[in-house]
């Protein structure tokens, strides 16, 4: 949420700075929104002192031995109308509230103008493309039938979900394990594990809830509840409404779950295969740092991530993206792109986004400041490092050999016991 003392005093320079986001912020309803919660409140002031001052008067009366009578009366009254007041400014501060909560985060300063995907601005490149003597499959056609099989996956559940047999599922177990383990072992994190199924009220605080509720799984039996989208929820949550000694920032965590998003924007969108599925599983990095360090954090984050890709030998490039493609909560994204021989293209396989103090505001997660001993906000981070089902999918089309066979690179042979290359013609 943004610094509501920031809207106040120039809504005009907030109303600019989202544009470069293509939201239009609506500054009639904000003034009368605003106007109406000042004349609520005035009046609610207005009538608690006028109450003070009657009843203060009631007990002079009492002590000189005077009927009160009329004057319980006024009291009576104003307690009535300040009862009705109250009430009205509860209303409008729910009102004012929601309003709130469907203002985006403002981009950085540095984030490059666009309206979409096509303008995000390619910061680098990694790696060599690799040159086959044959026409590369996509892992649908390299390793589709038993070994992933999309079509019992559709008879248990449904469209957009997988099941792996085999080696490819012991893949998917290794680059779990790889990613952990670097992340811990190299990068500082710690490691964290985290239900899986959350409240509203921690969607609300990373930002998914309101303005993205068609994409979230309620859980039907309970509908308190909700499937995790990601495990920056959770994770990110561990500090809500928390003053975190200034002694512990940075704070980075990692974690593994499964995540589950219906999709509700994206029908149509990447159909065939496991790019863009239901259930799918992702190492993810959060860190909490304070205000002054979030962007040298950020190309920390967007490093490690980069560091996964690099070991697995899989080319890749990192783009900033624009304003109109920047998500609801983010000041500023990195998005990293693998690169797949089977669709000729780089695709999405982290997304690293410095939010400020977007997400700490909703969720009060607060430190200590050393030298003036105040709580202050927090500034978030998080990244995908990395999606996994997409990472098996860029090794499957990168190392493909033209007969069926897959080769895996050697970060990842001791976690497969020592195996180097996949027979994708069995499960």
């Amino acid at each position: 949420m943004l610094d509501i003392r920031v809207l106040r005093q120039d809504p005009e320079a907030v109303a600019a700075e989202l544009a470069r986001k293509h939201f239009v912020l609506d500054l009639e309803a904000f003034r009368a929104l605003e106007a109406e919660r000042r004349q609520l409140q005035e009046e609610t002031e207005r009538l608690q002192n006028a109450r003070n001052v009657a009843s203060k008067a009631i007990g002079q009366a009492k002590a000189r031995g005077e009927d009160t009578a009329p004057l319980v009366a006024e009291v009576g009254d104003l307690g009535d109308r300040l009862d009705a007041v109250k009430a009205r400014f509860t209303e409008s501060q729910v009102r004012y509230q929601a309003f709130l909560a469907a203002i985006p985060n403002a981009p950085d300063p540095a984030v490059p103008a666009g309206r979409d995907e096509r303008e995000n601005q390619e910061l680098r490149r990694w790696g060599t493309l690799p040159s086959f003597n044959f026409e590369p499959l996509d892992h649908v056609a390299l390793a589709g039938g038993e070994a992933m099989d999309f079509e019992r996956a559709t008879r248990l559940t449904g469209s957009r979900f997988v099941v792996l047999r085999g080696e490819l599922a012991q893949l998917h177990r290794a680059l779990t394990q790889f990613m952990l383990d670097t992340h811990v072992r190299e990068h500082g994190y710690q490691e964290v594990y985290v239900p899986y199924i959350v409240n509203a009220d921690s969607l609300y605080g990373t930002g998914q809830l309101p303005k993205f509720a068609d994409d979230q799984f309620r859980l039907a039996v309970d509908e308190a509840y909700y499937l995790i989208p990601t495990a920056e929820v959770p994770v990110t949550n561990l500090y809500r409404d928390e003053i975190i000694p200034a002694d512990r920032l940075p704070i980075r965590h990692v974690c593994h779950t499964p995540c589950f998003r219906r999709e509700a924007g994206s029908y149509g969108r990447d159909t065939r295969g496991m790019i863009r599925q239901h259930q799918f599983e992702k190492v993810e990095l959060v860190q909490l740092v304070r205000p002054e360090d979030s962007t040298d954090a950020l190309a920390a984050l967007t490093g490690h991530a980069e560091a996964i890709l690099k070991k697995l030998e899989l080319p890749y490039r990192a783009v900033a993206l624009c304003g109109g493609d920047l998500g609801f909560a983010a000041a500023m994204t990195i998005d990293l792109e693998v690169w797949l021989p089977g669709q000729q293209a780089y695709r999405e396989i982290s997304s690293c986004s410095n939010f400020r103090d977007f997400q700490a505001r909703r969720l009060q997660a607060r430190y200590r400041h050393p030298d003036t001993g105040k709580p202050e906000l927090v500034h978030t981070l998080n990244g995908s490092g990395l999606a996994v089902g997409r990472t098996l999918v860029a090794i499957l089309e990168n190392f493909q050999d033209g007969d069926r066979h897959v080769h895996v690179p050697d970060v990842l042979r001791p976690y497969l016991g020592g195996i180097g290359r996949l027979e994708l013609g069995r499960a």
